[in-house]
């Protein structure tokens, strides 16, 4: 059984979604497929090739990355309105994390195509999404560059503390 889009009310909430038209909120991303996940499925892997993104409607699901010796950490947890894989949108370069649902989930699911279809149909309303992709990756990078800050002076201090 497919399950039926999203309400508007729900969409609405989401800010990929901001500034867009009820009209594209009916037409275009109440359109998009719904997919569900169970605890511990893999959405995709990092090294996978991937043209699609995900936006999550409702469950928890978490972001892992790989370091250079092999040790998998958790980088994010990511819930309800908040979205993953935008960058398999904007480049065509491998998957740079893996994602796990972490509780029973449900996501839209937006593919290049998806987008691309909505460049030519409408080009006001692709541009408000890449430009909502956009902030949101500069917020990510904003926070990333706080945390890699920390834990500079955190080695500093320590080694400090040693010599």
């Amino acid at each position: 059984m497919k399950d039926s889009p999203p309400p508007l009310p729900l969409l609405r909430e989401i800010g990929l979604f901001g500034g867009l038209d009820d009209s594209v909120l009916e037409s275009f991303v109440q359109a998009l497929p719904v997919v569900t996940f169970a605890p511990g499925d893999t959405v995709f892997r990092e090294g996978e090739l991937g043209r699609e993104m995900f936006i999550v409607l409702g469950g928890e699901m978490e972001i892992l990355k790989q370091s250079k010796r092999e040790q998998v950490s958790r980088v994010a947890m990511l819930g309800p309105s908040d979205w993953f894989g935008e960058m398999s949108i904007l480049d065509v370069m491998p998957r740079s994390a893996t994602v796990r649902a972490l509780a029973p989930a449900k996501a839209l699911k937006l593919a290049a195509t998806d987008l691309d279809a909505l460049y030519r149909r409408d080009i006001k309303s692709y541009a408000i999404i890449v430009l909502n992709i956009a902030r949101e990756m500069s917020r990510r990078l904003r926070v990333a560059d706080g945390i890699l800050a920390e834990m500079i002076a955190n080695v500093n201090d320590a080694y400090s503390r040693r010599a």
